[in-house]
Order: structure tokens, then sequence, then C-alpha cells
């Protein structure tokens, strides 16, 4: 079975193909797509695979954006990091969804649907009906509909716990699989969540995803300056050793985000 995973947090699909391959040893992940424009030409360019996993939001944008752009013949399980406003309309459209952490228990029993479905005949193209998932999608515009963002977070500290409030972090960022929450006041906490769970969590009004590495706060963002083939170097403070670089794609956004 031939599946591709298309998800923009590195640790997240290394998790999924490592849980898929459990599920069944003879499974082929084709690739990792990490982005609406980059999956658009994998669509284009390759022959369709059995199955796609496919995460809602992407670094460049909301993934639906990928079945208006290009015909996809696959089935489609979604994956999501909380169970709100749309789920209803991805059980009808979709194999399935999957919410964020993925459990095994979970995934087998998408992974027996998929099977169930299409054991006897070729697996149809979704029937998306875009017009109703995107008035899902934005319900949170309307004041019965708001989403609910974290405003703390809960880390350790020594042999205490703390709670910090989402207006004192200045950004989060992520090295050799541990995401560290770094405060305006120069503290640094371990957290739980992979940075693809806090994009979900966090408003997006007050915090962006720069790049596969770091989730910063607008008022963390110091300084920004051109840099190679339409990329942007971001420098936040508190300062950090570590480089920021905002892909060409990412880039009109991130400009977009600031200027709100």
């Amino acid at each position: 079975m031939n599946i591709l995973l298309i998800e923009d947090e590195y640790l997240a699909s290394e998790k999924l193909e490592a849980q898929l391959l459990r599920y069944d040893p003879s499974i082929r992940v084709m690739g990792t797509i990490d982005s609406i424009r980059n999956a658009v030409k994998w669509f284009e360019s390759n022959p369709a695979p059995d199955l796609a996993f496919l995460d809602i939001h992407l670094s460049d944008g909301n993934s639906f954006e990928i079945f208006q752009k290009v015909d996809v013949k696959c089935p489609i399980i979604f994956t999501t990091a909380y169970d709100e406003y749309a789920v209803k309309a991805f059980k009808v459209n979709s194999i399935d969804y999957l919410l964020k952490p993925i459990s095994n228990d979970d995934l087998a029993a998408a992974m027996d649907k998929f099977k169930a479905l299409h054991q006897s005949q070729p697996a149809p193209a979704p029937t998306l009906d875009m017009q109703q998932i995107m008035a899902l999608l934005n319900r949170n515009s309307t004041p019965t509909e708001t989403p609910h963002y974290k405003t703390r977070f809960l880390v350790k500290s020594g042999q205490k716990i703390r709670s910090v409030s989402t207006d004192e972090i200045a950004y989060f960022y992520a090295e050799d699989k541990i995401v560290f929450l770094i405060t305006s006041a120069g503290q640094r906490f371990i957290t739980d969540y992979t940075l693809d769970t806090l994009q979900e969590l966090l408003d997006p009004e007050h915090f962006s995803r720069l790049n596969r590495q770091f989730i910063a706060h607008i008022h963390s963002i110091d300084e920004i300056h051109p840099y190679l083939k339409g990329r942007l170097k971001v420098y936040v403070k508190p300062s950090t050793d570590k480089e920021i670089i905002i892909s060409n794609e990412r880039a009109a956004a991130f400009k977009e985000w600031l200027g709100k």
C-alpha cells in the first residue's frame, strides 16, 4: 500500500510513519510534503497514492486550498490538533480524521476502515464540498463559534510547577526532539507539546509559525532582513544563537501577519 504524508511538522510526520509501519510493515510511504505549494506540484506530477494523510494547517495556509488547485484522486485521512467545528465535514467527505496526538488505536481503526471500504473496489476520489467545509472552518468569525485558544501553559520549574501566561511567552523552538518555551524575561522551560500542536492551540493573531523550528509572539520580533532567494532572516528578543530563516513561500504571509 502506497501512502503519502502531507505534514509540515517533522516530528509528527516521523511519528506517523513509524506508527503506520507498526500497523503494517508492508506499507510504503511515498514521501512527506510540507506545504500546499509542494503538495500541488506533487499531485500534478506523480501517480495517485492509495491513501493520503493530510494535516489541516500547513506552513503556507489551510490545506483545503490543495483541492481548489489540483484534482486529488485518492482518499484522505485528515489529521487535526483539536476536535472542533469541522469534524463532521471530515467524516462525511473523507475516510476519517485523526485527532493529534494520534494514538495507535485510532490509527489502526482508521486504517481498518479504509481497508474495509476499499477492499473490493478501487478507491474513488474524495468528493469534497468546499463551500460546506470552508464555511465550517470559518465559523470562528462568528460570536457563536469563537475558538478557544490557550492562554496559559503549565511548566516545570525545578521541583515546582508554575503557570506561564501566553502574554509572557516570546517564542517556542524545537531542538533535538524537545520543544522549549522562552519567556520575554529569557527563562526557558520544556513543554510537552509539538510545534504542530502548539500552532493549533495558540491565537494566530499573536503567534506565527516562522519555520519548522520556531513559533514566535508578535512582540518578540525584533528585526527582519531580506535574505537569499526571497527569504527573510528574523531576529527575535530575547536573542538566540539559532538562525531563523523564513522561506520564500511563507514570507508574504509573515509580512501580512506583522502588518495586521
